[in-house]
């Protein structure tokens, strides 16, 4: 990792944490790994505090921000419970930046806050930043790339029924004369030949059903999105979307591909059994990559890894671990937005949280 992750780590607990002790009393290991954390987001950077020019002046956004990486930290499902614990703790009121009662925003603007930070995407750009910085630099042994159900308290969209098809084609060779119908061509196809924006454009976001099937082969269905998560070595997650939850997981393995390689450089792709693709097979090899993803027995007998492959595809329960994490700890299963925007806001600040422990942890 980056130098100055280690110089910034010991400044942190050499001289902050005493001035802060002196300050607010001694603080406890949450409250400690919330001071590290938003230390390392540096959210000063990313929201510089402005009022409005005219009118009634904005709230701080900086203290908000914080607020609501504490409620990923401290895993509240609600906002109106981080609002009645800062009310309550003053260390994490302090801690935040207010320093009374009366300084706490009502939740009405904490709300309008929030929808901010969704329309700007700034959790996610916090987490771009900090992967750039210091996993950026350095050479990452795999990626290994999952997705994980996300449900969600709104009503799923309907889709939009065919009224008038086009006549089908019989089956088999086409009559003498008849031109054959020429092929569509698949999404992933298609995504081959497209920039990472117009790729991301065109992952649909609107909440529906979505179906999984588990390690044990049961099949379970929700209502929510989709968060497709690329993670390297030491669980650091490097680049997440959102999609409907009715998108196959294979969809985004393209466009995370892309957006993975303008982050971080690794050497092998780490993919299961929906992912055995030749178009991401392909992907991963035009980024220099080494494609192992797991054979699917729908396209015949399974193929079997070499026994040194086999031990390189095992580091993919990685990003199992991750999705794990970050919905028992990180508010992951605890959705109460509406709305794909909103919804991956809420995800990310979970995701930056857990980025910024798993960075931490390579220098202790």
């Amino acid at each position: 990792m980056s130098p100055h992750l280690s110089s910034l780590f010991n400044a942190i607990q050499t001289r902050l944490f005493p001035a802060i002790q002196e300050a607010v009393g001694t603080l406890t290991d949450r409250e400690q790994r919330f001071v590290r954390i938003c230390e390392l987001l540096c959210l000063e950077k990313h929201l510089p505090c402005v009022g409005a020019l005219t009118g009634r002046p904005l709230a701080q956004r900086i203290p908000i921000a914080r607020a609501f990486i504490a409620k990923s930290i401290y895993n509240f499902a609600t906002t109106s419970i981080l609002r009645e614990h800062l009310l309550r703790d003053a260390t994490l009121r302090h801690l935040c930046g207010w320093t009374g009662k009366g300084e706490v925003p009502s939740e009405s603007t904490f709300s309008r806050a929030f929808t901010e930070f969704a329309r700007s995407q700034f959790p996610g750009k916090i987490h771009e930043t900090m992967v750039k910085t210091h996993c950026g630099p350095k050479l990452a042994g795999h990626i290994s790339r999952d997705a994980t159900a996300i449900e969600a308290r709104e009503k799923p969209i309907k889709k939009a029924t065919i009224t008038a098809a086009a006549p089908k084609r019989k089956h088999g060779r086409p009559r003498k004369g008849e031109e054959p119908t020429p092929k569509e061509p698949t999404r992933l196809e298609i995504q081959l030949t497209r920039e990472l924006d117009e790729n991301l454009a065109d992952i649909p976001s609107v909440c529906d059903w979505g179906t999984k099937r588990d390690s044990k082969g049961n099949s379970y269905s929700w209502v929510g999105y989709k968060l497709h998560l690329d993670t390297i070595d030491g669980d650091i997650p490097v680049s997440a979307l959102l999609s409907s939850a009715s998108m196959h997981d294979s969809q985004a393995a393209i466009p995370l591909s892309q957006l993975s390689a303008q982050r971080v450089t690794n050497l092998y792709d780490l993919m299961d059994a929906a992912y055995d693709s030749r178009c991401i097979r392909e992907i991963s090899t035009r980024l220099n990559h080494v494609p192992l993803i797991d054979s699917n027995k729908r396209k015949g007998e399974k193929v079997e890894f070499a026994p040194a492959e086999k031990l390189r595809y095992n580091q993919r329960s990685s990003s199992e671990r991750v999705n794990s994490n970050l919905k028992d700890n990180y508010g992951g299963s605890m959705v109460r937005v509406k709305g794909a925007a909103k919804v991956m806001a809420h995800l990310m600040f979970g995701v930056v949280a857990l980025t910024a422990e798993a960075l931490y942890r390579l220098i202790v």
